[in-house]
């Protein structure tokens, strides 16, 4: 029988970011680690492989509750789905653990706070971006994100949009989306 297992769930929203200053010296067993948005629980591989792994005693730590969640229905989705196997879940930012009793109403208030604080905070920023967007464009200085390909794997691709039947399987081949290939060969 395996005993009771720590697993660490990190979190950040692109490749480019680290999880360097995630959990510093919390010991596991093991880390899953996503490097996707936190805005949608089901594209996230490393979660749902660790959901899968849990077991009765178990114990997950996350950094903050942004790391789990970015909506307060997915975080008290989460973490009743962990407390429902029977295991505890540890929020070191915000020094909140949850092992299934429920006799603690206040802690239960401060993790659907905590969870609304962090869901606002990140649509007040998605507000201001889409905000300074406008103006930018308003004034012809946005350009967008800059395309991740070369001018050579933009040839590239235009060559194979003009010879290839399957435009959906080409898309996938670049690991772009369908409509962003009949952008960039429009």
């Amino acid at each position: 029988m395996v005993g009771v297992m720590i697993f660490n769930y990190l979190r950040v929203s692109t490749t480019e970011q680290n999880t360097d200053r995630q959990l510093l010296n919390v010991e596991c067993d093991e880390v899953f680690t996503d490097k996707v948005s936190g805005k949608n629980t089901k594209d996230r591989p490393e979660l749902l492989k660790m959901l899968s792994k849990l077991r009765h005693g178990d114990v997950v730590n996350v950094h903050d509750l942004s790391r789990l969640a970015r909506s307060t229905r997915d975080l008290l989705s989460l973490v009743e789905q962990i407390l429902n196997v029977g295991a505890s879940i540890h929020f070191h930012k915000e020094n909140l653990i949850f092992n299934g009793d429920k006799s603690d109403p206040f802690q239960n208030l401060q993790l659907s706070m905590l969870g609304a604080i962090s869901q606002f905070e990140r649509e007040i920023m998605l507000s201001r971006q889409k905000e300074g967007i406008a103006i930018a464009k308003s004034k012809g200085v946005y350009r967008g994100r800059q395309s991740k390909f070369s001018d050579d794997d933009i040839a590239k691709i235009q060559q194979q949009f003009q010879t290839v039947e399957n435009k959906s399987q080409l898309a996938r081949e670049w690991n772009i989306t369908r409509q962003y290939l009949y952008k960039l060969c429009s």
